[in-house]
């Protein structure tokens, strides 16, 4: 018998509880971790089914056959004193049987602080309400500030992202204890610049770890679309045999396989911002931008004698918000930093995200599933 709370059994399926929310540009399923298996193998293949995966189209699951669409997280009161929740992220592939839990996704982070007070784990302390959460894949501490008048989380609002359509109310994002997420280093390699396959390109880690290429190094102009990108087959080999090279270097090992370390193309700005940026997933163009991601693109454009030197004009101050153009849109990031250079910390990293709660219920997945696993 396979105990998890709340669970029912529904003729020859397991009917699990969840909330599906939109959390910046991304989307899936939250869950209670008390409602899932506390077994790794058994919880994975639980996640897999919910999804639809692994099949291209998800046709038998809730999953969106998008990077973006096949997130989830597992969320739990936290018995830390700096948090309130704390939740796993999980990145579960479409056309592949594996979930990935060793990135972070700032999105989806926006979108357990509502669920957490909706849930019960957070009371309501005014208008608005802190929720401070932990991420427990990568060991980082998010403070969300929601907006609650009356009582109650609001999702309606006038603030407005591009990749999303319409407003929503804003929720207030800052990423603390982001620096060297994964490695325990600004600069894993301890060079702000290493030379790969004829590339130069920065290996930084800041809220995820990323390898960093210019555009015009890699014969683009690094404001190509989203689209023009993922077909260009080359370009994105020529950039993942890089991708593989800087994950032993950086001492992430063999990344085959895995999304971290993930990739940035950046370039001059063209729309008025600071710098442009196309965000890889890893190996197809992400349609906005992701807000760890964005975050480090933005501690990259403030550290001198990385690959944005004598690329854009941007002045490293103790704070400041860094416009990042992206495929869709922009995104901000409120960066505060201490020092520059090979002496640069990254304090914290802001975003305004917004989100959205759509579907609450239970998503049902064959009974087999769990009892073949167990048994």
């Amino acid at each position: 018998m396979i105990d998890m709370k709340n669970t029912m059994i529904v003729n020859d399926q397991h009917a699990v509880p969840c909330v599906i929310m939109r959390g910046g540009t991304s989307k899936g399923p939250i869950f209670l971790a008390s409602d899932l298996p506390e077994d790794v193998a058994m919880r994975d293949r639980l996640l897999l089914a919910a999804m639809g995966s692994p099949d291209k189209r998800q046709i038998d699951g809730i999953g969106g056959a998008d990077t973006l669409t096949s997130k989830s997280c597992i969320v739990a009161p936290s018995s830390r004193p700096d948090a309130d929740v704390e939740f796993l992220f999980a990145q579960v592939a479409i056309d592949k049987a594996e979930v990935d839990v060793n990135p972070n996704c700032g999105n989806m982070t926006a979108a357990v602080a509502p669920f957490a007070i909706e849930a019960g784990l957070v009371p309501v302390t005014g208008d608005q309400t802190l929720v401070r959460i932990y991420n427990q894949n990568v060991g980082a501490l998010v403070d969300v500030l929601v907006a609650t008048p009356g009582g109650k989380v609001t999702y309606s609002g006038d603030a407005a992202i591009d990749g999303v359509p319409g407003t929503a109310s804003p929720l207030i994002l800052r990423f603390k204890d982001i620096m060297g997420s994964k490695t325990g280093r600004l600069l894993p390699t301890g060079k702000p610049i290493n030379y790969i396959d004829g590339l130069e390109v920065t290996c930084i880690d800041v809220a995820v770890p990323m390898v960093m290429f210019r555009a015009r190094d890699l014969g683009i102009k690094g404001n190509e679309t989203k689209a023009q990108l993922d077909g260009n087959t080359e370009l994105i080999a020529r950039m993942e045999a890089v991708r593989r090279k800087a994950s032993e270097l950086m001492g992430l090992g063999d990344c085959a396989g895995k999304v971290v370390p993930k990739m940035a193309i950046l370039s001059e700005p063209t729309k008025g911002g600071d710098i442009t940026s196309r965000y890889f997933v890893p190996h197809n163009c992400h349609a906005t931008h992701a807000v760890t991601g964005a975050i480090c693109v933005a501690s990259c454009a403030s550290l001198s004698g990385s690959i944005v030197d004598g690329m854009i004009e941007l002045k490293a101050q103790p704070q400041q918000w860094i416009q990042i153009e992206h495929p869709s849109g922009v995104i901000a990031v409120e960066l505060t930093i201490e020092g520059s250079g090979p002496n640069l910390s990254v304090i914290s990293g802001g975003v305004i995200r917004t989100a959205r709660r759509l579907f609450e219920g239970r998503v049902l997945v064959p009974e087999n599933i769990l009892t073949e696993v167990a048994g």
